[in-house]
């Protein structure tokens, strides 16, 4: 996988969909547009793309080529809970905080850190 998703990397990693992408390196370069200190739900990443899955986002973050410079560990549950990371999600919720992300119990507040993407 590795190998299809470098020809992409340039386009990825500026958050650029070109024709020919997969669904996951559009999730990616999706991804890539989430503003440091910002957070966006696997909802959000999925209706950028005019889908509902939600899932499909979560399994191709879950094997992101490109981590950190597109930044899944921003991307968050529908309520704002961390979930589906990696590295864990103690990882996870100290690169958010390293990012000034207060995380309270183990959500984020949607209404003050969401993303427009």
């Amino acid at each position: 996988m590795r190998a299809a998703a470098s020809q992409w990397e340039s386009e990825i990693c500026k958050g650029a969909i070109r024709a020919g992408m997969t669904f996951q390196q559009k999730v990616w370069a999706v991804t890539a547009r989430i503003p440091r200190g910002k957070v966006v739900t696997y909802g959000d990443v999925a209706r950028q793309l005019k889908s509902t899955g939600y899932r499909a986002v979560g399994a191709a973050l879950h094997c992101n080529p490109f981590a950190p410079k597109v930044p899944c560990h921003r991307v968050v549950g529908s309520d704002g809970k961390l979930t589906g990371f990696a590295m864990g999600l103690a990882a996870k919720k100290r690169m958010l905080e390293e990012e000034g992300i207060q995380i309270k119990g183990s959500k984020v507040d949607l209404g003050r850190y969401r993303a427009a993407l």
